[in-house]
């Protein structure tokens, strides 16, 4: 067994994973129907069809703490001799965060879970660098590394490019990455990823439901810059939308001023001005640093209003209507707990499965119907419904085409 392994084993008996999830469980009303299309390779689908489909438990969603089992913590003075590469006396976490560490979104469920993990240890409070664009990655990454980090947690696939290097150059640190659009293997990273357009497809029947219940039929996707997974991930919602209804649509609208600006308040609350004056009730915000000014005001305005990446979303200040969850905390807790099961090594990628409690769609008051929709889609993923997978596979494949 390799010391960074071992170091994990030790460091990694201290987690459990709390995710909050919203919404239960009725009897099914809406039927997903979808035309063969030709099966996209595992690159696109993952390592294979079970990882994203995920389980079959299609029950009620689990709530907060009742998803993970809780482990016995070991003594923290192990964990440091385990982990402290330095001999600082402390264990020391890294975050990289391609956005602001503070959106309410995404970027700072990760900055939270680092914090709030070193603070339950009596760690060194943890060394985040957030708003990394692509470009000056490389610096900030070894920036972070030159820090006396003992793991560093490397928030999305657009910084991870440097890594090849940095993992070589740095190699006593453990190297994580929550790359969800997926990124190379490297022999000194452990990542994650998850499917796009499967959580995407589960959050357009929520959305769906909403429209139905409202009695409209058009919603607006609040983006950046028509990026790939942005293309997954709006295809998918679409997809999601028209299984309820054929007639339901849903415009993008990109607003950042660069690539992988998803921060910009002001585009994109003129953007969601300007859609609900076209007759738009229902927004979903797959921003970052702009996400809750745009929550505000949807809610504000009455409009149905879903965040992307929070699985908090039901307890937050803003009235959100639902989410669309693929936390980074979550992931990270789980990933790491993934270690210990051998389920996930160095050197390799595990894709999440889409599964109710972990990620996809929730409702945060959602009506009977609309709930019993999200219990269907779900259930569809879980039994590997061929037309389903086809359709799904044909979203992501036409995304990341050429990419």
């Amino acid at each position: 067994m390799s010391k960074r392994l071992i170091r994990m084993l030790a460091l990694l008996l201290a987690f459990s994973m709390v995710a909050a999830a919203c919404g239960d469980d009725d009897e099914p009303v809406a039927a997903v129907a979808s035309d063969d299309v030709d099966d996209v390779d595992d690159a696109v689908e993952g390592d294979d069809a079970d990882d994203a489909a995920g389980s079959e438990d299609t029950g009620d969603a689990p709530e907060g703490d009742d998803m993970a089992d809780e482990e016995p913590e070991p003594e923290v003075d192990a964990i440091v001799e385990a982990f402290d590469s330095n001999g600082d006396g402390t264990v020391t976490i890294g975050v990289a965060a391609a956005g602001p560490r503070d959106d309410n979104g995404y970027y700072q469920s990760l900055v939270n879970f680092a914090e709030e993990y070193s603070a339950e240890n009596g760690f060194a409070a943890p060394i985040v660098s957030d708003n990394i664009g692509p470009a000056e990655a490389a610096q900030a990454l070894s920036d972070l590394a030159q820090q006396g980090v003992d793991i560093l947690m490397v928030g999305a696939s657009e910084i991870a490019e440097p890594l090849a290097d940095l993992t070589e150059q740095y190699p006593d640190i453990f190297w994580y990455c929550n790359c969800g659009a997926g990124f190379a293997e490297l022999p000194g990273l452990a990542q994650a990823t998850d499917w796009g357009a499967a959580i995407h497809f589960t959050a357009g029947v929520a959305m769906g439901g909403v429209l139905q219940d409202q009695g409209s039929t058009t919603a607006v996707f609040l983006g950046c810059c028509d990026i790939n997974f942005e293309r997954e991930a709006y295809d998918a919602v679409v997809y999601g939308l028209q299984a309820v209804d054929p007639s339901f649509t849903m415009e993008y609208v990109g607003t950042g001023d660069f690539p992988f600006d998803f921060d910009n308040a002001a585009n994109a609350t003129a953007a969601l001005t300007n859609a609900q004056a076209n007759g738009a009730t229902l927004v979903y915000a797959y921003l970052g640093g702009a996400l809750d000014p745009v929550g505000q005001l949807g809610s504000d305005e009455g409009m149905a209003v879903f965040a992307a990446g929070p699985a908090d979303v039901c307890d937050r200040d803003i009235s959100w209507t639902g989410g669309v969850v693929f936390d980074g905390g979550v992931y990270a807790s789980q990933a790491l707990r993934l270690i210990i099961d051998g389920e996930l090594a160095e050197g390799s990628t595990y894709q999440f499965p889409t599964e109710v409690g972990l990620n996809g769609g929730v409702l945060c008051d959602g009506s009977a119907d609309a709930q019993a929709m999200i219990t269907e889609a779900f259930g569809l993923l879980a039994s590997f419904d061929e037309d389903l997978y086809n359709d799904l596979g044909a979203i992501s494949g036409a995304a990341y085409a050429g990419s």
